[in-house]
């Protein structure tokens, strides 16, 4: 077998992606669907097919990371792949392959998060851009949807218009045109600005500190709990304190293209790890508010192997 795809999507709801794997000895070509995904030539030592959970038990993570002679992922092919055929591909190129389906999800997320400096994600899947018609629409509603809900709620039908949102709200779920949502809940339409502003006004003031592109952040929570919230949701907390595994102090690396973020413990050792390009500025304004110790500098190729693949904990 020298071609592989996918079957299923990367999380439960997700579509498939269209990535597909082909090799040649050990050489692996992986294609994607979308203009971003160009071609990629790569020669792992490894295969590391995973399944990490997210906050409920059934919300699943699966797919395939190609990994160097030290463990850093150099590709991360989201989706679901068959494990039988995915043996007798990494059989037929001659690369080992790890199951790590039934590892510990804080194991797979700190090994997802340990990546190369030529690292990369192919999703495999093509952008499809709304219609132009359908923001100006949305916004029209949006409109008529608040006019509707000030008259009811005037004329004291504050129950009725309960219902046309209950109602909305299950043929939105039926439809799936989830952007009509703004007609049964016109409130997002004004409260979303908002909310953006609140958020770049607590990182002002090193309240919270977030990773750039609409990462995650961090914030100090209560009992003196650090915690990293993504996507709207509490992912991790961790006590802080000077005893093993309690977040001691904060670093902010750079190891050749790769930047990241590590909560550390009283010895030094990485309790969770957020790669990505988070601010210095607002980080310094955190760690300062916080009492914090920072530091911020250039990592050698032997401390990043340790900091980062003995990770405890990671959002990759």
């Amino acid at each position: 077998m020298s071609q592989l795809r996918p079957y299923a999507g990367a999380t439960e709801a997700s579509e498939c992606p269209a990535t597909i794997l082909t090799c040649d000895g050990r050489t692996l070509t992986v294609t994607g669907n979308s203009p971003a995904d160009t071609p990629t030539t790569l020669t792992p030592a490894s295969l590391y097919h995973y399944r990490h959970l997210r906050e409920e038990p059934s919300d699943s993570v699966r797919g395939l990371a190609a990994l160097d002679a030290d463990g850093l992922v150099l590709l991360d092919l989201p989706g679901e792949w068959q494990p039988a055929d995915l043996q007798e591909f990494a059989h037929e190129a001659g690369i080992p392959l790890t199951d790590a389906r039934m590892e510990s999800s804080k194991r797979v997320r700190a090994v997802l998060a340990s990546r190369a400096p030529s690292w990369q994600r192919i999703r495999g899947l093509s952008p499809s851009p709304p219609a132009k018609w359908h923001k100006p629409a949305a916004i029209c509603l949006a409109i008529a949807g608040a006019a509707l809900m000030t008259y009811l709620i005037s004329v004291g039908l504050w129950a009725a218009w309960r219902g046309i949102s209950v109602v909305g709200r299950i043929l939105l779920d039926i439809l799936e045109a989830k952007w009509l949502l703004v007609l049964f809940s016109p409130a997002l339409l004004f409260l979303r600005p908002l909310l953006a502003r609140t958020h770049r006004r607590r990182i002002k003031r090193g309240t919270i500190v977030s990773a750039h592109g609409g990462g995650p952040y961090l914030s100090m929570g209560p009992y003196d709990k650090l915690q990293i919230t993504q996507a709207g949701k509490v992912t991790a907390e961790i006590r802080r304190g000077d005893l093993h595994g309690q977040a001691f102090s904060l670093l902010l690396y750079r190891y050749e293209g790769l930047t990241g973020l590590l909560i550390l413990d009283i010895k030094g050792r990485a309790v969770h790890h957020l790669p990505g390009r988070w601010p210095p500025e607002d980080m310094n304004r955190f760690a300062k508010r916080h009492d914090l110790p920072l530091a911020i500098h250039k990592v050698s190729h032997e401390e990043y192997l340790d900091l980062t693949r003995n990770a405890k904990e990671a959002t990759p």
